[in-house]
């Protein structure tokens, strides 16, 4: 099969179900001058254009090569010849301490959603392919990843407010090239990629050497496809033990504990973690060993701490909620997110000039004369929002103290368990 054929399949199969009508806000494309890339344009251009899809192109630079600027410009070059809008991003160098390529991932996605944002995108293609699934599913064999990691990258992905497409997962890289050559277009090599320095270019070598005993980039592939499989699985299953042992209460969660370690040990970890990750506003699951420590300690009756949550064993049940010292300090908009999860919500007519959503701690709870009354657990009103004028408390709606002000979960309780099959 051509690329082009490929991609046109690939694209099909990411865009059905998960943009409505196609892409009626535009697509835009991650391309950063590499062949990979510039194939994932041009592939693109054929295809969006008898299906009157809008394209526009981002090119981030990094400011880690004295190359790329050069190459950002090229990329510019390639669009106007191609009558494709594009844009150039910049990343300030924030956090460029520890793992650099990690910190620059971060930053390029985060960057990437901006723009997208900016420009009513409805999602963002990018130009990983086969070869790059390969050597992810090799890099995580190397670190011991389960049926997650194994599963690699996703086809499509929603994250940091976007939709993230990948349609050239089934494509080789030695493909793409072949097709670039034919169109006569040129593309950037990257000397980083033969930095030895860097895992992902350690498990490309190793990929090459591997051949002799019949690993090959496709079989690894078809091996995180599988993966993707299994791990669809576990999480419906997931999500169906959600819907029968969880309940949601003042942003808690409480699960009947006999029916939780009835739960065979995957379930029963992806439930906890899952549980864990959105209570503690997490972008990392807790370590799987600290986990088992932590669901060891609940079987034998004794309270634990873990990823910013408390978990409270109480009359045959688990309550897991937010640690008060977590979110300490914390403080967004009246309109924001608090701790990736509450939104507040005023009364009709009220001005919300000069107020902003904080957890509300033990000296705001001493304004909440009735709380006692609401059932709810101290340790849950403490961590949990409150609507404040500077140090002046406005309203506390869990506490008791609502005034016209409610407080809503994202997702709310009835959609809990969706939250288990993100993926």
């Amino acid at each position: 099969m051509s690329p082009a054929a490929a991609l046109e399949g690939a694209l099909e199969g990411a865009l059905k179900g998960t943009l409505e009508g196609g892409a009626p806000g535009g697509l835009g494309v991650a391309v950063s001058g590499g062949g990979d890339s510039v194939a994932l344009l041009v592939l693109l251009v054929d295809w969006a254009r008898p299906r009157g899809v809008a394209l526009r192109v981002a090119t981030v630079d990094h400011g880690l090569r004295p190359e790329a600027a050069d190459e950002a410009t090229a990329v510019a070059g390639l669009c106007a010849r191609l009558g494709v809008a594009h844009d150039i991003l910049h990343w300030d160098g924030t956090a460029r301490r520890g793992n650099l390529q990690d910190a620059a991932r971060r930053a390029r996605l985060r960057l990437l959603a901006g723009w997208a944002a900016t420009h009513g995108l409805s999602a963002v293609a990018l130009g990983h392919t086969r070869d790059d699934q390969a050597e992810t599913v090799l890099m995580r064999l190397a670190r011991g990843a389960g049926v997650d990691g194994l599963s690699a990258m996703a086809p499509v992905r929603r994250g940091e407010g976007t939709v993230w497409v990948r349609p050239l997962l089934s494509v080789g890289r030695a493909a793409l090239r072949q097709e670039l050559r034919a169109r006569g277009i040129d593309w950037a090599e990257d000397a980083l990629n033969d930095d030895t320095r860097f895992l992902r270019v350690r498990a490309r070598r190793a990929l090459a050497a591997l051949g002799p005993v019949g690993i090959y980039a496709a079989g690894l592939a078809a091996t995180a496809a599988r993966m993707a499989s299994a791990r669809a699985a576990l999480e419906a299953a997931t999500a169906q033990a959600a819907a029968r042992l969880a309940t949601l209460e003042g942003g808690d969660v409480t699960f009947d504990l006999p029916g939780l370690m009835a739960l065979p040990e995957e379930i029963r970890a992806r439930l906890v973690n899952g549980t864990l990750r959105w209570i503690g506003a997490g972008a990392y699951a807790p370590r799987r060993a600290a986990l088992a420590r932590a669901v060891g300690r609940i079987a034998a009756g004794h309270d634990v701490t873990l990823a910013g949550c408390t978990l409270r064993v109480r009359d045959g049940g688990l309550r897991i909620g937010r640690e008060w010292r977590a979110v300490r300090g914390r403080s967004v908009p009246v309109a924001g997110l608090l701790d990736g999860r509450w939104r507040l919500m005023p009364p009709e007519g009220c001005r919300t000039e000069g107020l902003h959503a904080a957890p509300l701690g033990p000296e705001g709870l001493q304004g909440c004369p009735d709380w006692r009354a609401t059932g709810l657990p101290r340790a849950t009103l403490v961590a949990g929002p409150a609507v404040w004028a500077g140090p002046t408390l406005v309203a506390a709606p869990l506490a008791g103290l609502r005034d016209g002000w409610r407080a809503a979960t994202v997702p709310a309780a009835a959609d809990f368990p969706t939250l288990f099959m993100a993926h």
